[in-house]
């Protein structure tokens, strides 16, 4: 074991590491599905991302704001797996089981690459009814 208890010292310091993301729809799973869209729209232009791939998440969550970060993490995880970048998606649920679905592409070279997403956090997070439909939410990692 190293170090004296009384020479240990701990601090903090601020970074601008992360970037919040908002989906906003007329349902809540609209909402998610903006999400994913403004997530996955920091690492590419979707619009030049083909729908040559598909790839299928299902989760279990009462809870919207924690449907949320699963939403997003599950497409992470799933595009890092695959090598691919996913620009369209459709989410649907019934009771607090979801169930989604997303559309990419392998990674090319002319496919200009952003900033990666590592993940989806709890930090800032929130889904609400607004006015006219649905707000989410939250911090992902960069």
């Amino acid at each position: 074991m190293s170090g004296n208890p009384r020479s240990l010292q701990t601090d903090y310091f601020e970074h601008d590491a992360d970037v919040g993301v908002i989906g906003r729809g007329a349902s809540l799973e609209e909402a998610l599905v903006a999400a994913a869209q403004a997530t996955f729209a920091i690492m590419a232009d979707l619009e030049a991302v083909r729908p040559l791939e598909r790839v299928y998440v299902m989760f279990d969550e009462n809870d919207p704001e924690f449907a949320l970060v699963r939403w997003l993490n599950e497409l992470l995880a799933e595009a890092r797996a695959q090598g691919i970048v996913l620009s369209r998606f459709r989410l649907s649920r019934r009771d607090g089981r979801w169930r989604g679905e997303a559309e990419g592409e392998p990674w090319r070279s002319d496919l200009a690459r952003g900033t990666e997403v590592k993940g989806a956090t709890l930090t800032m997070l929130s889904v609400k009814a607004i006015p006219g439909g649905w707000e989410a939410r939250c911090v992902v990692d960069v």
